[in-house]
């Protein structure tokens, strides 16, 4: 790991700021911006022009600041969902898959690391960002290697609660009322740490968290594919025996492929038979057949991506008729390559058959995403309004594994200020 990887640039298309690869052209630029423009011009039906109106061609690299506009198209600029940043970021919202792990701020990962003696390529948190958004990888497993670095520096109790405080802020000044933060404690136990030393040390952090910004955040406990039943099954007992200090549901996670969630049905079965709500990842590396053991072998309430659910027809209205929630999170499934880019995303199907959908970053380090940039990004590339959007952050709320006690006040406040947003931006 040596080497300083180059900054993203920073370019404008029809006046719109987008993040590019160093050494990208132009229409990979328009193509961030929107997907339907940059169709346009590959077909000929729009054209590419620069901050003067002089045509440019698709392939010219660019720069630092460098404008383009697209003119034309069956799709113009100004059809596409223009939702200012600020109404997006002020809109009220629940996020209900989203990686410890994979949340840290660059200039903290780059922090611990140099107390944990932990070599990286860059200590600029810019670059750092840049380095650890996975924009390369060729399937899932690929994404999954960055973990290894942030797990990395998250051996002590400092370093978990800083991490899981710091997120909280992150979230909060996002416009995030309620978050849902999962993780798998065996990660931080290679420097001594008990698993109950890691829960005490997240719990710490999210508290304070909450208390000094209002967002209420809740923890759920992940296993994970590829360790042994009898890991599992700590795990889901660890969760069991912190569900009255902060714990909401057991989870399992990481690749798919190979590590049926069948096999650890007994440490799912321990959570449901003590009353815990479950989750699973599926559908992600592995297809609908992941899904369909996931709700039927392990008891899944909700499911973690389930991208690939459209591929059993039956389980898909399965799915809907159960009104078993999906936790998506589109911008992550475009860099595993579940999907090919965000527009085709399966969401829309699923929204549009009634399955209660939910926005979610995954992971804001390696995602290089916020909950703001995926509710963005559905309105420019699903073209859904800002009164849809709404819609889907009542539904995080409607779906959140928080008691029903305490489920109930909240969602009736989100409501309302659900609403009343809409209301006053909607037409903005």
């Amino acid at each position: 790991m040596s080497g300083t990887m180059p900054h993203d640039l920073r370019v404008f298309v029809n006046e719109r700021g987008v993040s590019v690869p160093f050494g990208s052209d132009a229409a990979t630029a328009v193509r961030a911006f929107d997907d339907a423009l940059a169709d346009a011009i590959a077909a000929g039906e729009a054209r590419l022009t620069d901050s003067r109106g002089l045509p440019v061609d698709a392939t010219t690299p660019v720069h630092g600041g460098a404008i383009f506009r697209v003119i034309g198209g069956r799709r113009e600029a100004a059809a596409v969902p223009q939702i200012p940043w600020e109404v997006l970021r002020t809109l009220p919202k629940a996020e209900l898959h989203l990686h410890l792990d994979g949340s840290l701020r660059p200039g903290t990962l780059a922090e611990l690391a140099a107390q944990a003696g932990t070599s990286l390529p860059s200590t600029d948190p810019a670059a750092l960002a840049a380095w650890m958004l996975v924009d390369d990888a060729k399937q899932l497993e690929d994404y999954l290697a960055r973990f290894a670095i942030t797990t990395g520096v998250m051996q002590t109790a400092d370093a978990i609660e800083r991490v899981a405080y710091e997120l909280v802020h992150d979230v909060a000044a996002d416009g995030t009322w309620y978050v849902e933060t999962r993780y798998a404690p065996s990660l931080s136990t290679r420097g001594g740490l008990s698993m109950d030393d890691v829960m005490a040390a997240w719990w710490r952090g999210l508290q304070r968290g909450e208390r000094e910004t209002g967002t209420i955040a809740r923890m759920i406990v992940c296993a994970l594919r590829g360790d042994s039943v009898a890991m599992a099954q700590a795990h889901a007992e660890l969760a069991v025996a912190w569900a009255d200090r902060g714990v909401v549901a057991f989870d399992l996670a990481a690749g798919e492929a190979g590590n049926r969630a069948s096999k650890y049905r007994e440490a799912f079965a321990h959570a449901s038979a003590h009353d815990l709500a479950v989750t699973c990842h599926a559908g992600e590396g592995w297809g609908a057949a992941s899904i369909r053991e996931a709700i039927h072998d392990c008891g899944a309430n909700r499911i973690g991506h389930g991208t690939r659910l459209h591929e059993d027809p039956e389980l898909e209205r399965y799915v809907a008729d159960r009104r078993i929630a999906l936790e998506v999170c589109p911008t992550s499934n475009v860099q595993t390559r579940v999907v090919s880019r965000f527009a085709e995303h399966p969401i829309k199907r699923y929204h549009a058959l009634g399955i209660p959908v939910t926005l979610n970053t995954d992971n804001r380090l390696m995602s290089g995403v916020t909950l703001t940039d995926e509710y963005a990004s559905a309105a420019r590339h699903l073209g859904w309004s800002l009164a849809t959007l709404a819609e889907v952050s009542k539904t995080a709320f409607d779906v959140a594994f928080l008691p029903w006690s305490e489920r109930r006040a909240l969602i009736a406040r989100a409501t309302d200020a659900l609403s009343a947003h809409v209301s006053t931006h909607g037409t903005a």
